[in-house]
This record gives C-alpha cells, structure tokens and sequence, in this order.
C-alpha cells in the first residue's frame, strides 16, 4: 500500500510516534505542522527532522498566528504552570490548552487531505498520560471524524469516508515511548516540553515534562532528552 495519509506532525514525541505508525502502517506521509504563536519555534525544526527522517512525501508549516484570541500559556503572556504534582494535573483544564487547537489543526488537514486524495489523518492525542486537554478525548475524535464525512466532497460525491486516526489514544506515555522505540523514533530529536529554549533544552518542570520523563523512567528507556542545567532526568 501507498496510499496518501495526512499526519498532524508538532515535533513533540506522540506526534512523532504516530508518524512513525503511519509509515509503519504503509501510508506515503503528507506532514502538516504550524507555527501558529507558540512560545518557541524548536519544536517546528524538531518537527523538519522527524519529517525527513521518516521520508515524508511533503511537509507543509502553516503560518497561524493563534496570539490574536490568546487564552492560553503558550500564546499569551501567561506564566507555563512549572512542578505541578500529577494530582495537580489531574484537577481541571490546565492554561496551558489551547482554545480549540485540535479543531483548527484537523481542519487544515482535513483540507490538505481533500488536495492530496488522502482518506486518513493521523493525530498523536491521547486520553491517558496528557494534561486535561478536552481536545484529546477519544468522544472529541469520533465527533470530529463524523462531521468530517459529511463536509467534504470527497466523502458526499467520492463516497471516501474520512478516518481520524489515534492510535495513541488508550496508550500511557510509557506504552508511546516503547512504541516508537520499536519504529526507531530517535526521541532525542523530539522537543515536547512548553517552555523550550531556542535550542530544543527542555526546562524539565512543565506538565509536559514531567509526564515525558515518567513515561521514559516506566519504559525503562533512557530518556535521551537535552535539559536545560539542573533540569537533567531522574
């Protein structure tokens, strides 16, 4: 199978691991990712490498500046929540969310797979080990894939039904990690954390972070993670 696939691609390790199952999975990978305000641009040019190394047919950056709403730690000039407990995490909708993030990303892919003659789009959210994102929930998914078939042409007309694809979606961040360690994921490429420097060095105190370092410490891999000093992993 060579089939054209549309993957959501962020730089960070679930988007990577889903790109990584695409390919696995025999799809010809169409990557879309953007620079949509966030508080760096490593994660983008983690996101150019995982592309290239998986030999992606095309890897599109959109220009959206999501800044103009803000509401959101990563696009506002809000302070990113720093050594929260995981029951911390588990308390509400963190300000690090984004206001309809995933619903905006999957319809430019949805777009983008109309172009492409692409039946399937493959997004990295899950529902287990993630910080309270409404936009991750396997209910939010099924939604989203059923208006999907009834707003494109290629669905009314073709008769193609659109697939959202997670993979991830019931796997803890331990069962990712050892997923894309079996598809050969060089996780040290991946930028995940919310803070990130300029070079790709994870402040290692952010929820994200927090939840990547539990998720290699339980995989029993070792976390290949470049830290700012004194933030290395346990």
């Amino acid at each position: 199978m060579d089939d054209p696939a549309i993957v959501l691609l962020s730089g960070g390790l679930d988007s990577a691991t889903v790109a990584a199952v695409a390919k696995r999975d025999g799809f010809r990978l169409y990557a879309l990712s953007f620079s949509y305000g966030q508080r760096h641009a490593a994660e983008l040019d983690a996101a150019r490498t995982v592309a290239a190394q998986l030999q992606a047919k095309e890897h599109r950056v959109i220009d959206l500046d999501l800044r103009v709403f803000g509401g959101s730690a990563l696009t506002a000039d809000i302070p990113v929540p720093k050594d929260r407990s995981a029951n911390d995490m588990e308390s509400g909708i963190p300000v690090t969310y984004v206001p309809a993030r995933n619903t905006i990303f999957l319809s430019y892919g949805l777009a983008y797979a109309e172009v492409v003659a692409a039946s399937n789009i493959y997004i990295g959210v899950n529902a287990l080990d993630y910080s309270g994102y409404p936009d991750c929930r396997p209910e939010y998914v099924t939604a989203y894939e059923r208006m999907a078939c009834l707003a494109t042409k290629a669905s009314v007309e073709g008769g193609n039904s659109m697939s959202i694809v997670a993979p991830l979606i019931s796997l803890t961040k331990a069962e990712i990690i050892q997923l894309g360690t079996d598809l050969g994921i060089d996780y040290g490429v991946t930028v995940s954390c919310y803070e990130a420097t300029p070079a790709g060095e994870a402040c290692g105190r952010c929820d994200s972070c927090f939840l990547r370092k539990k998720g290699f410490v339980q995989a029993g891999v070792p976390d290949p993670t470049r830290y700012v000093e004194g933030a290395a992993a346990p």
